[in-house]
């Protein structure tokens, strides 16, 4: 498929999901920035294709209905192979939020993340105008001008495609890939945390998705070091029932964390996973779980409570604890007492672990 416009295919012939909701408040919000100046869009940290997706999307949206100026930013790195090949391919214009001037923004926009929630890079006591995002909703946001927050959508993407069809923007083939490819990975192939409004997004953008470049994102080359991590997790890994807890102890990419936990929920009489590692002082956590009892979002943010930040959906969710205490004796003590924590949230009995590979 060329490069050229995607033309949006009109509600009725193809995107079978009522665009009220998204086409009033995109209306209204567009209309309330319009001539406000400079625009700053923030992704969460180490963004994933989701977040990166979205943004491109709000940008889209605000320069071909008010032509202002936007900046992409965001905080951490670009870790994860699929996602470092899709910024590449999909050439995302995005910058480190760190240099940044941003007495420089009049507006201020957060897609796929909130105030206060610890896994973004601005500031928590500077405003936040517009917050569009599919996590459950913070109370810091009542104090945010523009709130469209659905936690039962299971991507971000799908909430910007919507207003993109709402207000009949045409878009590229690039920008169509980023946000079918931001579904895809974000419900894994529409197999988790997916409703009906993810589904027709997902097909909607099936056939202006560029198939060449899906298959670069999807099949990225590595570096050697990558495969230690599985060594090093599996090695690591503890078993508690049907818990598994596994610490990479000092890692150079935060992303490693969420991807080994993905990887380990794989195996049979598995439920919940816990994962963690240590970033640049600080300590990045990820839940996953299989099980409908258990709700993975509210269980971290629990376990953390006193902590650090966390939050997430029914099966997925992450955190992160500063600490300048860096040692692995440190961190060994902090898997025990985070161990401890979820055992007593899921309401297990502490028992004694066993190792994923015996001695």
């Amino acid at each position: 498929m060329n490069e050229g416009a995607a033309k949006p295919r009109l509600f009725r012939e193809g995107f079978n999901v009522d665009l009220a909701r998204s086409r009033e408040f995109s209306e209204r919000f567009i209309e309330w920035m319009r001539g406000k100046g400079r625009v700053l869009i923030v992704a969460h940290d180490n963004p994933d294709p989701d977040s990166l997706a979205s943004a491109l999307a709000l940008k889209h949206l605000i320069l071909k209905q008010t032509g202002q100026p936007v900046t992409i930013a965001f905080g951490g790195i670009i870790g994860r192979g699929e996602n470092r090949v899709m910024f590449k391919e999909l050439q995302v214009d995005a910058v480190p939020i760190e240099g940044l001037d941003l007495d420089s923004f009049s507006v201020v926009c957060m897609v796929d993340t909130q105030p206060g929630t610890g896994n973004n890079s601005y500031p928590a006591d500077r405003p936040v105008h517009l917050v569009i995002d599919h996590h459950p909703a913070r109370d810091i946001c009542t104090a945010c001008r523009w709130t469209d927050i659905r936690a039962e959508y299971g991507a971000c993407a799908t909430i910007l495609l919507e207003y993109l069809l709402a207000q009949n923007v045409s878009f590229g083939t690039k920008l169509a890939t980023s946000l079918f490819y931001a579904i895809k990975s974000e419900t894994q192939d529409l197999g988790r945390e997916v409703q009906k409004a993810d589904r027709e997004a997902y097909l909607y953008l099936l056939p202006l998705a560029n198939s060449r470049i899906l298959y670069s994102i999807t099949h990225p080359k590595v570096p050697r070091e990558y495969f230690f991590s599985y060594a090093k997790a599996i090695e690591n890994s503890r078993i508690y029932g049907d818990l598994l807890v596994f610490n990479l102890y000092e890692i150079d990419n935060p992303d490693i964390v969420a991807e080994m936990a993905d990887f380990l929920l794989r195996m049979e009489g598995i439920e919940v996973v816990l994962g963690m590692g240590r970033y640049e002082a600080k300590e990045i956590l990820s839940l996953r779980t299989q099980t409908h009892e258990v709700m993975a979002g509210e269980v971290i943010r629990t376990v953390v409570d006193g902590l650090g930040t966390a939050g997430g959906h029914h099966r997925t969710a992450g955190g992160q604890i500063r600490s300048s205490e860096g040692s692995r004796s440190a961190q060994k003590k902090l898997e025990t007492t985070l161990t401890r924590r979820l055992l007593t949230t899921l309401g297990r009995k502490t028992r004694r672990a066993k190792k994923l590979i015996p001695s």
